[in-house]
């Protein structure tokens, strides 16, 4: 068994995720208003915008991979990112979110690149950036969820994403950062 940064042993298999994560004051804004619509996910996964969805690999894939998301990073440019207002799924799943408006075209281009190589799989539905707001919820929650989503706003400069894992106790932690290439 390889160990974590933290000396903790890892299993044979792990899951992992790649996103940019939401800085600060946003991303507890977001987070408090999904705990708010009772979402039971709120408080176990750090707000993001979703570059590799939850995807198990062997553990000892990991430096492959590592070296993947290194190359990766040091082949984009930091780019300002603007989320607002909000959007849907429903009815095809019932996911409230809120828009990534500026800095999408440069979501999808990385969503590309990390999902490529060592991590190439196929997706249940087309990518699309977006930071979720309410999953799962009654559909009077989700339409609430959707009204008071309607007025954020938050724009930030994306220097980089992270590569997160699954842990036993089901809450998704950063575990390494990317930084991107000079600017």
């Amino acid at each position: 068994m390889d160990s974590l940064p933290d000396g903790g042993d890892l299993p044979e298999a792990v899951t992992i995720g790649v996103s940019i994560s939401v800085p600060e004051p946003f991303g507890t804004r977001i987070q408090d208003a999904r705990a708010g619509h009772g979402d039971p996910l709120a408080r176990s996964i750090p707000t993001h915008v979703t570059l590799l969805p939850p995807t198990e690999v062997p553990t000892a894939a990991l430096p492959g991979i590592e070296a993947h998301l290194r190359a990766v990073a040091a082949g984009h440019r930091p780019f300002r990112m603007l989320l607002r207002g909000s959007g849907s799924f429903r009815p095809v799943s019932p996911v409230v979110f809120v828009r990534v408006e500026e800095g999408a075209q440069e979501c999808r281009a990385l969503e590309a690149d990390v999902r490529s190589g060592p991590l190439a799989r196929e997706l249940a539905f087309p990518y699309h950036p977006h930071v979720t707001v309410a999953h799962g919820l009654p559909e009077p929650v989700l339409d609430e969820a959707f009204e008071q989503a309607r007025g954020f706003r938050a724009a930030f400069e994306v220097t980089g994403f992270s590569l997160s894992r699954f842990g036993p106790d089901e809450v998704w932690r950063p575990w390494r950062g990317y930084r991107f290439g000079p600017a």
